[in-house]
């Protein structure tokens, strides 16, 4: 080899082992953490991952261990392990959360947040347990709740083999993020605990969720961009790919309804629903709607669930009679709507359809759906294509259309 080459060679080597010496590990142990499942070691692990972030590296908890703790600040560049015998759980202290604003209003410090931060994984085959049962209770009278975790305008994040369950409130939220991927992941909440959606993308965009399930209490995938009555301007939610995802018991795969920024291109294959209150679910209202479309849907299938496909521009609930109303800024706009390869046994409703008089949904289509149910589907103010829809209701009829309802090209 000539010389300058072998330099060359020698100096490249260098420069990777000193890269890989900088990447450090940051055994939670070594900052005083005890994992005895009753000691706060919330300053022992803020400390690991504090020394870790000066240059990046892996946070690790591991062992046959319960590590306590009260909100954690996640930083760049580092990897939190949490290994597959191993449970990081939220402090049942209340007063450990303090309140804070969050997403536009009061609200609680979520159990982990990331802020402003990039190149984050979560991963290692353990869980997190935000142990909410103590603040399920209080759904009244304004009183927050945390979040389980918050990535807060944050880029380039993974969580994969974890196990996330039993937030206070929402259970993973990505705010104003990007580049964002939930993969080989399990997201629990008993039914009866309310608002603890599984995965709720917010005003962010280039999201993938993957082999995902998820059995909660509330929405099993929201995505959301902006609050009711927002006065503006909200990002959209955009660029969003769910696939290969088991959805149990929870209220669907929603869009919505807090869309006041909009929804675009969002991609669902193969996922499968069990049990689940609503199956697809696009959902706004005139106080909070936006531009939603177009939306894909492919090779979905539903056992026994609530109702398989219910598209209301009418959240939380449609009025026994529809009259029109001015258009504003927060108008709902759902169009470019495609639903393909679907099927559905033992559902209590097969479809809802209803848009607003003054902004009917646009350019629905179904193809090859199949839906077994008690009762029909019903549509109304929606322009829709439709090829091999089929609906089979056991009383009444298989699809009722009422007012606004237009044929278009399949």
């Amino acid at each position: 080899m000539r010389p300058y080459l072998l330099l060359a060679f020698i100096s490249c080597l260098c420069v990777g082992s000193m890269a890989a010496q900088t990447e450090k590990t940051c055994d939670v142990h070594t900052y005083g953490a005890t994992g005895n499942g009753k000691t706060k070691d919330t300053v022992a692990i803020q400390q690991a991952i504090d020394d870790c972030a000066k240059t990046g590296g892996t946070v690790k908890l591991e062992g046959a261990a319960v590590f306590v703790s009260g909100p954690l600040d996640l930083k760049s560049k580092i990897t939190l392990y949490i290994g597959s015998a191993t449970t990081l759980a939220a402090s049942n202290d209340h007063d450990d959360f303090p309140e804070e604003q969050q997403f536009g209003e009061l609200g609680r410090k979520a159990f982990l947040t990331a802020k402003n931060a990039a190149d984050i994984v979560i991963t290692g085959g353990g869980t997190i347990d935000g142990r909410g049962d103590s603040w399920w209770p209080h759904r009244e009278n304004g009183y927050t709740r945390p979040r389980l975790i918050v990535f807060d305008h944050c880029k380039h994040v993974r969580m994969e083999n974890i196990t996330a369950e039993n937030s206070p409130m929402w259970q993973i939220v990505p705010y104003y993020s990007d580049d964002v991927v939930f993969r080989n992941m399990k997201v629990y909440a008993p039914t009866t605990s309310h608002n603890t959606d599984g995965i709720d993308p917010f005003s962010s965009s280039h999201i993938v969720i993957d082999h995902v399930t998820i059995d909660t209490g509330d929405d099993d995938i929201a995505i959301k961009s902006g609050q009711p009555n927002s006065p503006g301007p909200d990002a959209p939610s955009t660029d969003i790919t769910i696939t290969d995802c088991t959805l149990l018991n929870g209220h669907g795969l929603s869009i919505g309804s807090e869309v006041s920024g909009g929804v675009q291109r969002v991609r669902v294959e193969r996922v499968h629903f069990k049990g689940t209150g609503t199956g697809i679910r696009i959902k706004a209202n005139r106080d909070r709607g936006n531009d939603i479309g177009p939306l894909t849907y492919s090779d979905i299938d539903m056992e026994d669930v609530g109702t398989a496909i219910l598209i209301t521009e009418f959240y939380p609930k449609i009025p026994p009679s529809i009259d029109p109303e001015p258009v504003t800024r927060l108008t709902p706009h759902f169009h470019d709507i495609t639903i393909s390869n679907v099927r559905a046994k033992g559902a209590k409703e097969a479809a809802v359809v209803v848009g607003l008089p003054e902004s009917p949904i646009l350019g629905l289509r179904l193809i090859n759906v199949s839906i077994e149910a008690t009762k029909g589907a019903q549509l109304e103010y929606v322009q829709v294509g439709a090829s091999h829809f089929n609906v089979r209701a056991s009383s009444g009829d298989n699809i009722a259309t009422g007012p606004g309802v237009t044929s278009i090209g399949k």
